[in-house]
């Protein structure tokens, strides 16, 4: 089968590196995601360990479609039964670009149409909105320079969806963020991690999960397990596996702490229900305030911007402090920042290689380590 994995735009080198490195023959990278291919069970292991793909969709079908009469036509021979189960719900997303067929609108409908006569399906109207939870079968439809590609998600929430992250600080770090941020510093997860201005958390409790081995995905359900033909006891020894493979303590020191207490108790919080409070030592203090260990590790961390008017000056006393913290206290630790401003990167005094650009929220950033020697 043809996979593809999606991810945020910048993360593709990460996620190819990731499935690589989880036995699956990668393919093409392109914008946005990667594509695979594999069995039944390389689609589960991408899905159930993948920590920063945002979704695994599956194509079904890909063919030329310039007018409705061939799109419905084609339409037709798509293997419907392999997704949708008689009488379910289904929903179509769609984008058209450079294409005669410009409607995604009334693409959606012909599809349906499709879909309707092949397995009775219902087709629900999609909300367009990642964040928001939405019922039924969701096929990703692309139309570009008149080739459609049609593809099934087999994921159903986005995969940063751990279900950990209820309580989130200000401006919250997506998951899958956080582990790509960790996984491109090359953190090798037996080295001590220290995350200084940790917000509600999610670095240090994504690097708790991977220092345990815990797969990003155990305790949560995907869309492919409602397809027709889904094996549900191979998939349960596959959880299982997953479950014994997984180790009951994290073999380093992870340290996490902000001088907003409200963030505190919510990186606390979430840490409680990953399963990992026990792994992560979470205080309220200030950046010049933590005490290092003195085994040599890494700094990951997701620092204010200060893209406000006002703010750059304050921040620039904070990366400077950072910088000569370093030097004094933690020679030879790695510091991995996101970074949205070089004249910020600058005060660190590092010499720091970019490793990916992205977006956070909307806001251009780049990864960026260095280490004082």
């Amino acid at each position: 089968m043809n996979f593809f994995g999606i991810t945020a735009p910048g993360l593709e080198g990460i996620l190819a590196v990731e499935l690589k490195g989880l036995g699956i023959r990668v393919g093409q990278s392109v914008p946005g995601g990667v594509e695979f291919r594999g069995n039944r069970e390389d689609l589960w292991k991408s899905n159930l360990w993948s920590r920063v793909a945002s979704r695994i969709v599956v194509r079904a079908d890909e063919f030329h479609a310039s007018s409705f009469h061939e799109l419905e036509r084609r339409a037709k021979k798509i293997e419907w039964e392999k997704f949708i189960s008689r009488g379910s719900a289904i929903r179509f997303r769609v984008t058209c670009r450079k294409s005669k067929l410009y409607h995604s609108d009334a693409v959606a409908e012909r599809l349906g149409k499709a879909a309707a006569r092949a397995v009775d399906a219902k087709v629900a109207a999609d909300s367009d909105d990642d964040e928001t939870t939405s019922d039924g079968q969701l096929f990703v439809v692309r139309i570009a320079n008149d080739i459609c590609t049609l593809s099934a998600d087999s994921s159903g929430d986005l995969l940063h969806r751990r279900g950990y992250r209820q309580a989130v600080a200000k401006a919250p770090l997506r998951e899958t963020l956080a582990a790509a941020m960790l996984l491109g510093s090359e953190w090798n997860t037996s080295a001590p991690l220290i995350d200084p201005m940790c917000g509600s958390g999610t670095i240090a409790i994504e690097g708790a999960m991977m220092a345990r081995r815990i797969a990003p995905g155990i305790g949560r359900r995907f869309a492919f397990e409602k397809w027709p033909d889904h094996d549900a006891a191979a998939w349960q020894r596959m959880i299982d596996g997953a479950r014994e493979a997984q180790l009951e303590k994290a073999p380093c020191p992870i340290l996490a702490s902000d001088r907003d207490a409200g963030a505190v108790e919510a990186a606390k919080a979430n840490a409680a229900r990953a399963g990992v409070e026990g792994d992560i030592d979470i205080s309220k203090q200030s950046v010049s305030e933590i005490s290092f260990p003195d085994e040599t590790g890494w700094i990951v961390s997701n620092p204010p911007y200060g893209l406000r008017v006002g703010e750059s000056g304050p921040l620039r006393n904070l990366y400077s402090r950072l910088g000569r913290i370093l030097a004094e206290r933690a020679p030879g630790y790695v510091l991995a920042l996101l970074s949205a401003d070089r004249a910020l990167d600058a005060q660190l005094g590092l010499d720091l290689r970019e490793i990916f650009r992205t977006t956070n929220g909307g806001i251009p950033v780049r990864l960026v380590a260095g280490r004082h020697s």
